[in-house]
């Protein structure tokens, strides 16, 4: 009989604790299957500002666990949970001057500037929770940059712990640089500060040292373990991955459908399925209605996203005016740099009736947009994996995207070919530039217009299965190959 896996699941952020991005769904939905899969999953992760224990029913299972980072001597507390709707126990480490905060990682778009020293703290608290636990995982599974320090404390603070780690990297632009000049509040000796250890042009580089240190390293999707090898889309760590090949495996992320599926969605007005499809009508009226918009019938392009450059808002504002003179709406959702906040906002006095921008997020809405569009937009520049395609599919939305990372890796682009055998899920284009963006939303609305092969489109999207059972098997896979099981 095989051992059970002990995987304690590490993570900055857990939906629905904490969110910021992909990341937090990730968090929230992986270890469910991963327990499914056979491994007893724990999870762990910061007690932010916001974490209550009243609303999520936590309790303190441990009450001060001090230590020393360096020279300096540190306490803190832990928590215990659930993940809704599993048996998987997540931990919270507790520190009020940390973690208690009215951001998680910046306030109106700067860094905090202790961010070293509060992940250092986090990751230290892992390790030194571990022992108190008496529960030892067989594997660490860390995301990220604020949890990159965990492989290499096991690799030198800690080495008796004989732990292996597992470091997915789930968007590689964002790597945890830092002054070198604070190398001593990470408790870690000068010399893992070289070109083999951490260093990184003068600075301090978390996600490197992630990469180097974990015995396995994973991202988002196939295509984008690919993509970050390459100096177009490495971001100065191309060469560091190319050491590490061997050990780059690429997993597209798993959706929750428990959380997104139209036909028991509490947050959408009709719920519907792939045989009655003809009720994702109401939802179209529903989100119009919501939006202030006309109730007419001309196809919805909905967009939720960061609003930045990295998710292609700098092609899309470029074609906005030549968007509002088709015959659509559009409805955003989503903040981000105050330059696209400002130059929507201009947008959306001058097509009123056709485009709905709302510059906040909010879950509801989010599901109401997945419902009641025809189409969803994804421009983005690169994307490691994305998830909104993915709910797309399951909510008959159809998706038009720059064939980049896990968008490349999930969307089955159009073509008599695909639309031949049934397998076309979308519409990709390859350039990145506004008007091969422009051309792909056209090509998607004049097919819109012949409902006998957008049926067949929307189809092929709703039949697709990208659950977490497929993502959680080959972790496991790699669990083992890790922990020597």
């Amino acid at each position: 009989m095989n051992k059970k896996l002990n995987i304690l699941y590490c993570s900055p952020e857990v939906t629905p604790f904490s969110k910021t991005g992909g990341l937090g769904d990730v968090a929230g939905s992986l270890p469910k299957a991963l327990a499914g899969a056979g491994c007893d999953v724990r999870v762990i992760t910061p007690k932010y500002a916001g974490i209550k224990e009243s609303t999520h029913k936590l309790k303190k299972v441990i009450d001060s666990i001090s230590f020393k980072i360096g020279k300096r001597d540190e306490a803190g507390s832990l928590y215990e949970g659930k993940l809704p709707g599993s048996k998987v126990p997540v931990y919270f480490v507790s520190c009020d001057k940390y973690f208690v905060r009215k951001e998680m990682y910046q306030e109106n778009g700067k860094d905090y500037e202790d961010n070293l020293e509060r992940f250092s703290f986090f990751s230290m608290m892992v390790l030194h929770s571990i022992e108190k636990m008496g529960w030892q995982p067989d594997v660490i599974h860390c995301n990220d940059w604020q949890t990159a320090l965990i492989p290499l404390y096991l690799k030198t603070t800690f080495k008796e712990k004989k732990i292996g780690t597992l470091f997915t990297i789930h968007n590689i632009g964002y790597q945890g640089l830092f002054d070198k000049e604070k190398l001593s509040l990470t408790g870690l000796d000068l010399d893992i500060f070289n070109i083999k250890g951490i260093e990184y042009f003068g600075k301090i580089n978390l996600l490197k040292g992630g990469i180097i240190f974990s015995d396995i390293v994973t991202t988002v999707s196939p295509v984008y373990s690919k993509e970050i090898q390459t100096k177009d889309y490495g971001y100065g760590l191309e060469g560091v991955l190319n050491e590490r090949s061997k050990d780059l495996y690429g997993i597209i992320n798993g959706v929750d459908y428990d959380e997104w599926d139209p036909s028991s969605d509490n947050h959408i007005s009709v719920r519907y399925s792939i045989k009655s499809i003809g009720r994702k009508k109401g939802c179209k009226k529903d989100l119009q209605k919501n939006c202030g918009l006309p109730l007419t019938d001309r196809p919805v392009i909905g967009m939720i996203s960061r609003l930045d450059d990295q998710k292609g808002l700098d092609i899309l504002v470029e074609i906005m005016d030549e968007l509002m003179h088709l015959d659509i709406q559009m409805v955003m959702l989503g903040t981000g740099k105050t330059i696209f906040h400002n130059i929507l906002k201009k947008f959306k006095v001058k097509y009123k009736d056709k485009l709905s921008v709302n510059l906040f997020f909010d879950n509801t809405l989010a599901h109401k947009i997945e419902a009641g569009s025809d189409l969803f937009l994804i421009p983005s520049k690169y994307e490691p994996c994305g998830l909104s395609q993915l709910y797309s599919f399951k909510y008959g939305t159809v998706p038009v995207a720059h064939k980049t990372g896990g968008l490349a890796d999930t969307i089955t682009d159009y073509t008599p070919s695909t639309i031949a055998n049934n397998k076309a899920t979308g519409f990709l284009f390859s350039h990145y530039s506004p008007d091969d963006l422009l051309k792909a939303i056209l090509l998607s609305l004049s097919v819109y217009e012949d409902k006998q092969t957008w049926k067949k489109i929307v189809t092929a999207g709703m039949k697709s299965d990208f659950s977490w059972k497929r993502p959680a098997k080959e972790y496991v896979r790699l669990y083992k190959e890790v922990s020597g099981g």
